[in-house]
């Protein structure tokens, strides 16, 4: 687990602790229940933290008052347990190593609203180089990272008003990168649910709909590939060439597969 000094989803106590304690070193704590009474909150949000999930994620619309009634549940029974009969807690902990501001890449649960907005284009150019030297996952990472970061702030907007609009248009481009990656992880079903979200709010992205259509393609939606290309060359009629090379890929698949069934179904009836 890493813990950042001064930073929120961490227990004040443990930062106490830590400052007793030198690289390398592990000791053992005995946490009275007074310090420890918000360890259920903390707990969840740095289990949605190593989930890749937002850890404000359920919090958002409820005080920490509500959220220590009996009622509330935080998702994970032994939580719901702790938090119903507090109790003091011993926590092992173990100083791998300490980093000093500014010489690593923080997370973006870990950033501030202004520190979010100025590595957004930094992590963006990250993820185009890795993506040019041919490391697509690593390039999808980084695109994700991005994404999180405005996401975040997008969080805390009016869904429809200027600033949520301004930050939706910032994240739809890195979106797309990251469905670009994941074409070429054959990993098409996240494709269609992306591209359809961005198509939902701007239904004149054409590129949403180019890889929309070679994600139906790849998985034998052929209508729904060919009403995207379509849309494609209605919107860019420049883009005949690349559309047509897609339509003839995808009969030429098509082609194939029909000779693959006949010689299936051939060998069934002959039986």
């Amino acid at each position: 687990m890493e813990l950042i000094a001064g930073k929120k989803f961490k227990l004040p106590v443990w930062e106490a602790a830590l400052r007793t304690m030198r690289p390398g070193e592990r000791a053992r704590f005995r946490c009275d229940t007074k310090h420890v009474v918000l360890y259920p909150l903390v707990s969840k949000s740095l289990r949605n933290i190593a989930a890749g999930k937002d850890p404000l994620e359920g919090q958002r619309h409820c005080c920490s008052i509500a959220q220590l009634h009996e009622h509330y549940s935080l998702g994970y029974p032994d939580l719901d347990e702790l938090q119903k009969n507090p109790q003091p807690l011993i926590f092992d902990i173990e100083v791998l190593k300490v980093e000093a501001p500014g010489s690593y890449q923080q997370d973006p649960w870990a950033m501030t609203d202004e520190e979010k907005l100025q590595a957004v284009p930094l992590i963006h150019k990250e993820g185009n180089e890795l993506y040019r030297q041919g490391k697509v996952q690593e390039a999808a990472a980084k695109y994700y990272d991005a994404i999180a970061c405005l996401k975040n702030l997008q969080m805390k907007e009016q869904p429809g008003s200027p600033d949520w609009i301004e930050l939706d248009q910032k994240i739809t481009p890195l979106l797309l990168n990251y469905c670009q990656c994941k074409l070429q992880c054959e990993e098409y079903y996240e494709v269609l649910d992306h591209c359809s979200s961005i198509l939902n709010k701007y239904e004149d992205n054409v590129k949403a709909y180019f890889k929309r259509g070679k994600a139906h393609a790849a998985v034998w939606n052929v209508s729904e590939a060919q009403a995207d290309f379509a849309k494609v060359l209605a919107l860019d009629p420049s883009l005949r060439p690349i559309v047509s090379k897609e339509l003839r890929s995808l009969e030429a698949r098509l082609r194939e597969k029909d000779a693959e069934d006949k010689i299936r179904f051939k060998g069934i009836f002959s039986q």
